[in-house]
């Protein structure tokens, strides 16, 4: 009996084996002929196909920081994105164009595509293993349109065939060696289904990748003259000029500010001083590259300058604007929309055309303007005894460790709100929120902080980095500041979490251990020449008097400052004053109106050139290294493989 029963068991294992290998399915046919197929222009801010491939030229398996030092070598520091910012689906005032007018390669190539939620994507396949010179039929077969198939006949197996699916669909592709009619078994046939993954990047200016415009400012070698707040033999200053200002660049009324503003540093946004190199698009950006059968939809809005109450939730002052003084009309606008509201805004336009359209994964980085971060970095870098630090003090622009301990109370609270915000968006799914803190900007040397110097910021006269106070100021980021800010990510104690489970974010700071290492006074000898030589250690980088000598060329090294990289490859990995100054010389034209000049001599404008381009922000090395930290945690949420 027991030999019966086991002879039946097999039998019908058997007959199962062979009705499953034999049932009709769309599986390869055993030709030796397969079909490969890679979505064409997969990161779909990006316009134009040859820049999606540019970049994925450049990326190989050790990250994105190896990719960015390897660009900074390629492009000898001018960068990769410069070229790249004036072909993104976004418009002038920095929103998203929706539709989009894309480019593709090949015939045909413009195509205009609804952007949140796309009508088709373009795909392109390949036969591998067919005969050298044999000639294909592609049959595309979408489902629920089974009776209307595409067909492109004779076309050379061994070049890629492209041609869009539709969007939310599976379609099948079947593949026609030589001469087959359509209507035989196929050589061989794959399932297309394009999974489009909806990312969004929120925050601060960490996240909006404050410090790297996409195109840095173009310098002159003459100087331009600052006014201060001082005696009159010490009331004026020379610095690199911009390149084509065609005003006059000593210390009198200027008559003509135009062409100083027309010769700005580019962004992707302007007001918020979005960029290319932010960390969050670097993961977006990578996450395409990396899976070629998925597309991403980036949906770019961190915003320098921006809290949680004004920023993420209400309206902000804009970093600068396109509002020109004495010359733009009044009603021109110096504020930025609630990035949530904006998000909101994004979600429902797309489930007005699909409902099943979701948010996949945020990225976010913010709090550290809600303790006055910024202020406390003034604190330490301009010298105490100067009228530039009482006057800043008094417009409230300097702040110490104590009030940053103060505001760092309120700060669990404000998350609260922001998670009342988000949960609705992400369906009460808030581990879908990749949480990416700071790393410390003033920490070398393996973890010491910097020493007291001049070197890096002697842009400006009355900036000197204070090494107590330097120290202090690390001390609260590293014990206080960070950790507080894991625990509100994490729901651990004193995070002020409502409710853990639900309100339990995904939390990545890896790269805090190399930022260890990489503070702003962090140095190589292979870091440029022209940081060697000209930002000096005795931080007399620059001529002083009003000489003609000094404002024909301000710098002491006798170097020009158009020789100045902003995307060298540096030890530091953190933005000094000069850096910030060289790199975009930001005015803060959006500011609230008591911090607009008379004219662009200002003595605040001075001071605040100096730093409102990021000084103290990670470099586009120091957001690739960033990068590189959440893409683990991106992969995992997606469900994406690691490379």
């Amino acid at each position: 009996m027991a030999i019966k029963s086991r002879f039946y068991f097999g039998t019908l294992i058997f007959a199962l084996l062979t009705i499953v290998f034999s049932a009709p399915s769309h599986a390869q046919p055993s030709t030796g002929v397969t079909v490969k197929w890679q979505v064409k222009n997969r990161f779909r801010l990006f316009k134009d196909e040859s820049d999606f491939e540019h970049m994925v030229q450049f990326h190989g398996r050790n990250g994105v920081l190896a990719d960015e030092t390897t660009l900074a070598g390629e492009t000898r520091g001018v960068g990769w994105a410069a070229p790249i910012v004036a072909r993104l689906c976004v418009d002038n005032q920095g929103g998203l164009q929706d539709p989009c007018q894309r480019t593709y390669l090949g015939a045909n190539p413009k195509v205009n595509e609804p952007y949140i939620v796309p009508d088709s994507h373009r795909i392109g396949v390949t036969a591998l293993g067919a005969p050298a010179g044999a000639i294909c039929t592609w049959k595309f077969v979408t489902a629920g349109n089974e009776s209307n198939p595409s067909i492109k006949r004779d076309q050379p197996c061994g070049s890629e065939f492209v041609s869009p699916v539709p969007y939310g669909k599976t379609t099948h592709v079947q593949l026609f060696v030589a001469s087959q009619p359509e209507n035989s078994q196929p050589t061989a046939t794959t399932d297309v289904a394009v999974r489009d993954v909806l990312i969004a990047g929120l925050g601060d200016s960490t996240a909006s990748g404050e410090g790297n415009p996409d195109r840095e400012v173009p310098l002159a070698s003459s100087g331009f003259c600052f006014r201060r707040f001082e005696s009159l033999d010490d009331r004026s200053y020379y610095r690199p000029s911009r390149a084509g200002y065609t005003g006059d660049r000593a210390c009198i009324d200027d008559t003509e500010p135009t062409s100083w503003f027309s010769n700005r540093a580019l962004w992707v946004d302007r007001a918020c001083h979005r960029s290319l190199y932010s960390y969050q698009l670097r993961v977006a950006l990578t996450l395409a590259i990396e899976n070629p059968q998925i597309a991403v939809t980036y949906v770019p809005l961190g915003c320098t300058g921006a809290t949680i109450p004004a920023g993420m939730i209400d309206p902000q002052q804009a970093s600068e604007s396109d509002c020109i003084p004495g010359v733009s009309p009044p009603t021109c606008s110096r504020f930025v929309d609630g990035q949530i509201g904006t998000l909101q805004h994004v979600i429902a336009t797309a489930h007005q055309r699909d409902r099943n359209r979701k948010l996949d994964v945020v990225l976010l980085t913010v709090g550290a303007n809600d303790i006055g971060f910024s202020s406390l970095v003034a604190n330490v870098m301009i010298d105490h005894t100067t009228k530039e630090f009482r006057i800043l003090s008094r417009l409230k622009r300097v702040s110490t460790v104590d009030d940053a301990e103060t505001a760092l109370q309120d700060l669990p609270g404000r998350f609260v709100n922001l998670r009342a915000q988000l949960k609705p968006i992400l369906d009460n799914k808030l581990e879908r929120v990749i949480y990416v803190s700071y790393g410390n900007p003033v920490l070398h040397d393996n973890g010491g902080p910097c020493p007291q110097s001049r070197q890096g910021f002697d842009v400006h006269p009355a900036f000197t980095i204070d090494g107590a106070l330097l120290k202090s100021t690390s001390d609260f980021v590293e014990t206080k500041f960070l950790p507080r800010l894991k625990a509100i990510a994490t729901c651990d104690s004193g995070g002020g979490c409502v409710s853990p489970d639900q309100d339990r974010m995904t939390f990545v700071d890896s790269h805090q251990a190399q930022f260890k290492n990489h503070g702003f006074c962090a140095q190589a000898d292979n870091d440029p020449t022209f940081d060697r030589l000209c930002f000096m250690a005795n931080g007399k980088s620059f001529k002083s008097g009003q000489s003609d000598d000094t404002a024909a060329n301000p710098m002491s090294c006798g170097k020009l400052a158009s020789s100045f990289r902003a995307y060298d490859s540096r030890a530091r990995w953190v933005r000094t004053a000069n850096d910030s100054y060289f790199a975009a010389m930001t005015y803060p034209d959006g500011d609230a109106k008591f911090m607009q000049p008379t004219d662009i001599h200002d003595p605040l404008w001075g001071a605040a050139s100096a730093v409102y381009g990021g000084a103290m922000h990670p470099t586009a090395q120091g957001y690739a290294a960033m990068a590189d930290a959440a893409l683990p945690a991106a992969r995992q949420l997606l469900g994406l493989p690691a490379p």
